[in-house]
């Protein structure tokens, strides 16, 4: 089983879309899949039209009175299931930081009961820096970043390089994309023509600004599904491509 987690310090950059997108794009190329959503707001858990309610809070979870299993959701699609969230996880910080003497690897040790059961997971996670972004680092395999095309941005990403540098033993592999291009915009394509041959560790992709995107929330669904012809679609396939290379 491999976890991949995307994620990123701010908030708005399209975590939730990635996840929720090569998600279903690993479902629907028969790999069984999970998709843990570990954000308050739930908007992964609202994509996929599953009601956001975790029996007993994020405490029962991170502190292994329930089964991670138990709180498992179908969708309606095949081989992927979902971990939805609700608000009690704005409180997992502290939850996390109660429950354990290393409380940043409760995550990876509740993932490893799973381990059988699925090829894929994805966390979508809060935008933070945190106890659970820790967590989520420390289990992940692959952190996949978007970047919006700003210098501010790839500054950001650049910090979040240079933090998981640090760790001592095993580190995620941490890959960047760039998300939200808006092509009309001069910065917006020079740094998504020069970063990537200056960085390889971020890709070529990039996820267009578009309408389609953002419908993803009327629809309540993944884009390939309602707009599979979109450019938006082609550039999540690219990148799902480029993920499978880096697992």
């Amino acid at each position: 089983m491999r976890i991949i987690a995307s994620y990123n310090v701010k908030g708005g950059v399209g975590k939730t879309s990635a996840a929720v997108n090569l998600a279903y794009l690993a479902a629907r190329e028969g790999r069984r899949t999970l998709l843990w959503d570990l954000d308050p707001q739930g908007a992964a858990t609202f994509l996929f039209r599953i009601r956001p309610r975790v029996k007993g809070g994020s405490a029962r979870l991170v502190t292994g009175a329930r089964d991670l299993a138990d709180g498992l959701k179908g969708t309606d699609f095949d081989c992927l299931d979902v971990l939805p969230a609700d608000f009690t996880y704005r409180n997992m910080d502290i939850d996390l930081a109660q429950s354990a003497k290393k409380p940043t690897r409760v995550l990876q040790r509740l993932l490893a009961e799973l381990s059988g059961e699925y090829d894929l997971v994805f966390l979508d996670t809060p935008p933070s820096l945190s106890l659970v972004s820790e967590n989520v680092l420390h289990a992940a395999d692959v952190v996949l970043v978007p970047i919006i095309p700003t210098v501010l941005a790839v500054r950001t990403y650049d910090q979040l390089v240079g933090f998981v540098d640090t760790f001592v033993g095993r580190k995620p592999r941490v890959h960047g994309f760039f998300s939200m291009v808006d092509r009309r915009k001069s910065l917006h394509r020079e740094i998504v023509a020069t970063l990537p041959s200056e960085r390889p560790d971020v890709s070529a992709t990039g996820i267009p600004a578009l309408s389609a995107v953002e419908q993803m929330a009327v629809h309540r669904a993944p884009l390939p599904t309602f707009a599979p012809r979109s450019p938006g679609t082609r550039a999540y396939e690219q990148l799902w491509k480029e993920l499978v290379a880096l697992l």
